[in-house]
């Protein structure tokens, strides 16, 4: 018997997904998590041989740092990322960070159990779609040439990594021996200084300039 662990935001998406794994008489949902710090304590406690973790969940707990953290922790507990996101930048930061798989969350119910078996065999799994990107960025030399983030200073950087990271301002505060105030002040500074609207611009601008890896 596998045994899997979910990691999603969503009650009902984590319903649906554990309703298709159960198909397979193999395959057991044995917990279930809405978060990332959720997500790292449960599998603690549960070792679960898979667990399926989206990587947007909500800030502060983001599975991001909880993929890369329980790969590295929980060696004998397999990432697959679960995810709409279907750039190469997100697949490349987690892999580097220790997941097994990548799976999209449009994928077939063939396609899922597909990844959980191959993963669970000792292998990896990523999803047809992703692959083909994969490739087409290493054919094409995935270098990104806008270096707009150069205007940062060390500490606006510095934030920007924990942000993109998924860490509150007052976590943020409390890692770098900042108040929260002053958090606030460079945050928003990073946002006029990159023409960032939204947390997920910023995410989105981390990965594509790989500033989570430095």
């Amino acid at each position: 018997m596998i045994r899997i662990m979910l990691a999603d935001d969503h009650e009902v998406v984590r319903a649906g997904f554990k309703m298709i794994l159960e198909q397979d008489p193999e395959l057991e949902v044995v917990a279930e998590a809405a978060d990332g710090a959720q997500a790292y304590a449960v599998a603690a406690r549960e070792k679960p041989d898979i667990l399926l973790m989206d990587i947007s969940m909500p800030p502060g707990q983001s599975g991001l740092v909880a993929c890369e953290k329980i790969a590295k922790d929980f060696p004998a507990t397999k990432v697959i990322v679960l995810t709409m996101f279907a750039e190469p930048e997100y697949l490349f930061y987690t892999l580097r960070g220790g997941a097994s798989g990548y799976v999209l969350k449009n994928s077939t119910s063939e396609e899922l159990i597909a990844a959980v078996r191959a993963v669970a065999g000792g292998g990896s799994y990523i999803h047809p779609k992703m692959a083909a990107l994969l490739t087409k960025h290493l054919v094409d030399g995935g270098e990104e040439h806008d270096r707009s983030y150069q205007q940062l200073s060390n500490r606006e950087l510095e934030i920007l990594q924990l942000l993109a990271k998924g860490f509150t301002n007052k976590e943020i505060s409390e890692q770098i021996y900042l108040s929260v105030k002053t958090v606030e002040a460079h945050r928003s500074k990073i946002y006029q200084k990159l023409g960032f609207k939204t947390r997920a611009d910023l995410v989105d601008y981390a990965l594509r300039h790989k500033l989570l890896n430095v």
